[in-house]
């Protein structure tokens, strides 16, 4: 008798102190007894469930249906859920609906026959399961929207998962290359080495391209070959190896490279062909050019008086073209040495520059009565000596380019400007925008592009010089980074836009550039 009373008493500090929840109903369907885990899931106190029809914890439809369930069972005694245990939904007292599995056993005493349902709440693990597939759900989503291919081959080289973006690249569907050994996307000799590549990494640990990423080439459906750049992540799970490639395709960078490679060479190629037409200007072309500037100083200084008048006028005239042509060459040569003879960019004040050029030009400034309005310049990285022709040409034009009745006003100013708000690091990211205006005779902007190349000159003679200064001008901006513009009307003014890097790289300061 004490014996039986212990039993009793342990089973029921078992059942007092189970976690999960433990419900016993009457055939019913009414609830006897409820522990207090039980309780707690519902949300109830055990006395607000005890004696209630045990569907107050079901919701639609099962809460209708339990009853009709219980009367099948007793008539038929097939049970869908009773000795088998299923995923079910509960109510709770404030409303809420949960998920928790269930298990019913059936016991048949003397005079009564009874039900025991274990109630284990899996609300936690099914939250669990749902951050599991949506983070699963999102990993596939960009897999698949992936523009890079990935593909995943196991430790024998066979592909498991192929995205859409690497089947489209080789040319295939999916579902031709799942289940297929990777080496059938690779030319040789990579496709009859890649088997023994894998072995050797396996059995060696030595690896060649895993967790280092390099350019290889693929093999295409259609047989063509092309490059790409290759990075492979190793991934241990459930014992096994898991190899994920990342494939870029980079066919149209490799076809960039090899243009910029030609034209670097020609590049070279036409720079040397400029040093030597330079050599030419500077002796073959000068050589001659004296001569005819000596012998026809000499006619005119010993042999004037036996001249006749006409005779004098074609020495002047023949001096004269000596001259502008002397100009021209000179010019010439100023203009190729600008690339042949530049040196390294420094940290350049462009106040000081200016003022610089300003008091070079005071004469021609206080000749011409120009006033010269100046806004504060920044300091760049730049060649000064090429800053001062920027500013020279630019200001020298301005003043040369001036209306008859009128004084010259320049107004010279600076704006900042970042190409892209959030890149700032790399040269060319921020430039200067140097502005000269003037209020001078101006010109048709039909002519913008004539402007700034060699030799190119609107006004013809009436204005002195080679046509070459603007050129001269844009060849600088553009070694600095930038280029030139300018907004003009006859009669108006213009303005030249001066854009200029900041920073420049480090490479283009070597003075053999």
């Amino acid at each position: 008798m004490e014996q039986n009373l212990e039993n009793q008493q342990r089973l029921k500090a078992i059942i007092e102190t189970a976690i999960d929840g433990i419900i016993t109903i009457d055939a019913k369907g009414i609830i006897e007894t409820v522990n207090p885990a039980a309780a707690r899931i519902f949300g109830y106190q055990p006395e607000e469930m005890i004696g209630n029809n045990v569907k107050m914890l079901m919701p639609e439809p099962d809460h209708s249906q339990h009853d009709q369930y219980i009367e099948n069972y007793h008539r038929t005694h097939v049970g869908k859920i009773i000795g088998i245990g299923r995923e079910v939904i509960g109510l709770k007292k404030d409303g809420t609906k949960f998920p928790f599995l269930l298990s019913i056993s059936e016991v048949k005493l003397k005079d009564k026959q009874i039900f025991t349902g274990i109630v284990h709440d899996i609300s936690t693990l099914k939250r669990a399961e749902d951050a599991l597939r949506e983070s699963e759900n999102k990993i596939n989503s960009i897999i698949q929207a992936a523009v890079d291919g990935i593909i995943t081959i196991d430790s024998y080289g066979i592909m498991e998962m192929v995205n859409p973006s690497a089947a489209k690249l080789f040319g295939y569907e999916i579902d031709e290359l799942l289940g297929k050994s990777i080496n059938m996307l690779m030319p040789e000799p990579d496709k009859s080495r890649h088997d023994g590549y894998i072995h050797n990494y396996e059995t060696t640990g030595r690896e060649r391209i895993i967790g280092i990423g390099r350019e290889v080439t693929g093999l295409k459906k259609d047989g063509t070959i092309f490059p790409f750049f290759l990075s492979v992540s190793e991934v241990k799970t459930q014992g096994k190896r898991i190899y994920t490639g990342f494939v870029h395709d980079i066919t149209q960078q490799k076809l960039n490279e090899e243009r910029l490679r030609r034209y670097a060479a020609e590049l070279e190629r036409s720079n040397l062909e400029l040093q030597d037409f330079a050599y030419v200007s500077s002796h073959d072309l000068q050589e001659p050019l004296r001569k005819i500037q000596a012998f026809g100083d000499r006619l005119q200084s010993k042999e004037k008086e036996n001249l006749s008048e006409q005779g004098k006028d074609y020495v002047d005239r023949m001096l004269n073209a000596a001259s502008r042509m002397q100009n021209l060459i000179n010019d010439l040569l100023s203009f190729s040495r600008l690339t042949t003879q530049s040196k390294p960019f420094v940290p350049t004040n462009l106040n000081q520059v200016l003022s610089e050029v300003l008091s070079d030009l005071e004469i021609t400034i206080e000749q011409t009565h120009a006033e010269i309005i100046r806004s504060p310049l920044p300091t760049i990285e730049a060649e000064p000596t090429q800053m001062r022709q920027l500013f020279q040409n630019l200001i020298s034009n301005a003043i040369k380019f001036r209306k008859e009745n009128e004084n010259p006003v320049i107004n010279i100013y600076a704006k900042h400007h970042q190409k892209k708000a959030h890149l700032t690091a790399t040269p060319g990211d921020e430039v200067t925008e140097i502005y000269i205006e003037d209020n001078g005779i101006g010109f048709d902007e039909k002519y913008l592009d004539r402007i700034f190349n060699i030799f190119q000159r609107l006004e013809g003679q009436k204005y002195e010089g080679s046509g070459i200064g603007l050129a001269i001008c844009r060849k600088i901006a553009i070694r600095h980074g930038g280029d030139i513009t300018a907004n003009s009307q006859p009669g108006v003014g213009t303005r030249f836009i001066i854009t200029l890097a900041l920073k420049q790289p480090k490479q283009e300061q070597d003075p053999a550039l």
